[in-house]
């Protein structure tokens, strides 16, 4: 599978932001009601793992990439992306209590910046390594400007410097995600990839959940709105979304983009849920520079060209037609 051109793959990651936002209202509402937040990060794995495998049974080309993993030549921790997913949605649910949704964003969107910046210079992204130029920097500062600014009015919470670090590194993780789960996708297919993704990611997130006792305690209530179970197929469409983003633009710009979807998922919400915030001008300010600062982090690098030169295994398995079983 090619990669997308760039504007159809970041109009995708806009989309998935959009779903990330509503994912996040519904996974907090979920664990408010059943007293429990890990308890809705384990639903929410637990549905995204569903989907997956009923998308195995589906389609014989997932299945194809699947069995390709043996070939493709790639690293043993290339397949440990699930991990950044799932050590976001557990730090949120410790970290935000404490700092507030506010500073844990701003927090999360630094660290997710620098990790951006990392990955594409150090090559984790399908597209080669990226260089740190003057655009790409200032790219990844605007968009920590544009998302302070979101945040103003919302209340913060103890500023304490433990929680920040952890927020910080939370959003280093899901930088590691996109970078490592691309390079997966690379090599076998963006099924196969979201495939191992939620493997990784719902191992994790019930390990996680054993060590906090969320498996031996019953839930204060099951929630009885269908739509709070549905974190999980959100889930699936945010980790595909970023696939496509991370092979055809590269980390920094998929992150600053799916956070500009995530800010616009918030505003709508916000202006048409009822008892929502209503129409709030820094969240739509903040959205739009991080849209524009994901432009600015584009200019001057040709993914793709000479300055973007992917790792030759990543070459070889970019070609690679992925077969299709077609006895099924």
């Amino acid at each position: 599978m090619r990669a997308l051109p760039p504007t159809a793959a970041l109009a995708l990651v806009a989309l998935g932001g959009v779903a990330s936002a509503a994912q996040g209202v519904l996974n907090a509402e979920f664990g408010a009601r059943a007293g429990d937040p890990v308890l809705a990060a384990v639903v929410n794995n637990v549905g995204g793992s569903a989907v997956v495998l009923v998308a195995l049974l589906a389609w014989p080309s997932m299945r194809a990439g699947l069995r390709q993993l043996r070939t493709a030549g790639l690293p043993w921790w290339a397949y440990l992306g699930g991990l950044g997913g799932a050590a976001i949605v557990l730090v949120a649910a410790y970290v935000v209590p404490v700092l507030g949704v506010a500073a844990f964003t701003v927090a999360q969107v630094a660290g997710g910046s620098l990790g951006g910046l990392a990955a594409d210079r150090g090559g984790l992204a399908p597209v080669g390594r990226l260089p740190l130029t003057g655009p790409r920097v200032t790219g990844a500062l605007l968009g920590l400007a544009a998302v302070a600014l979101a945040q103003l009015g919302r209340p913060v919470g103890e500023l304490a410097v433990g929680p920040l670090l952890l927020a910080v590194a939370g959003g280093l993780a899901v930088a590691l995600q996109s970078a490592l789960n691309g390079r997966v996708s690379a090599a076998v297919g963006p099924g196969a990839g979201i495939a191992v993704n939620f493997v990784v990611s719902t191992a994790a997130v019930f390990a996680a959940a054993a060590v906090a006792g969320t498996l031996v305690r019953s839930p204060a209530s099951w929630p009885g709105d269908w739509y709070l179970w549905t974190g999980g197929l959100l889930g699936v469409s945010i980790v595909g979304a970023l696939l496509v983003g991370v092979r055809s633009v590269g980390v920094l710009r998929t992150g600053l983009v799916l956070v500009g979807g995530q800010l616009g998922g918030s505003l709508l919400f916000d202006a048409l849920v009822p008892g929502g915030a209503g129409l709030r001008l820094p969240v739509l300010a903040g959205a739009v520079l991080t849209l524009l600062a994901a432009v600015l982090a584009g200019r001057g690098t040709r993914v793709g060209g000479d300055r973007a030169v992917a790792p030759p295994v990543l070459r070889a398995a970019r070609d690679r037609p992925v077969t299709t079983d077609r006895r099924h």
